[in-house]
């Protein structure tokens, strides 16, 4: 079973997809985190890798091929918590998940993520809308896809 989770930050996709995984015995590939992995290692922020991903396709292209591996090797027995999952693997179970943006950001600030750095409602629902209008952008120009 290959199952594929999308939706905004906050929206809990990564709650769904641990319990997916557990609940079926499933590898869990959490693309946020390979995402933050990598920003990281280039000592930025998720924001600024966002920024550095919209001018050139090498930030994608290297989780793309990140997520085919994993799919190759774990083959049909993965959950994937990612945004663009389900463009990658038609053949999964495909979930939206959508939040209202402050429940969203209530529970990020919740998560104190580092690489986030929201200390406020506010301040997590200007980074989600930032983060979603990259991706927007980005995956439009890349695959011709809207994620909405």
């Amino acid at each position: 079973m290959i199952i594929t989770i999308s939706g905004m930050p906050g929206a809990g996709k990564t709650t769904l997809a641990k319990y997916l995984a557990k609940t079926y015995k499933l590898k869990h590939v959490y693309v946020g985190g390979l995402m933050r992995e990598m920003a990281k290692k280039k000592g930025l922020s998720l924001i600024e890798l966002s920024k550095l991903a919209e001018k050139s396709d090498e930030v994608d292209k290297e989780l793309d091929k990140m997520q085919l591996e994993m799919k190759k090797k774990y083959k049909d027995n993965i959950v994937f918590d990612s945004r663009i999952g389900f463009y990658f693997f038609p053949e999964s179970i495909k979930i939206l998940l959508v939040a209202d943006p402050k429940v969203a950001a209530k529970r990020i600030v919740k998560t104190k993520r580092k690489e986030e750095q929201a200390n406020s409602i506010s301040e997590a629902i200007k980074q989600i809308k930032r983060r979603m209008k990259s991706e927007r952008k980005r995956y439009k120009k890349l695959y011709g896809i809207d994620i909405d």
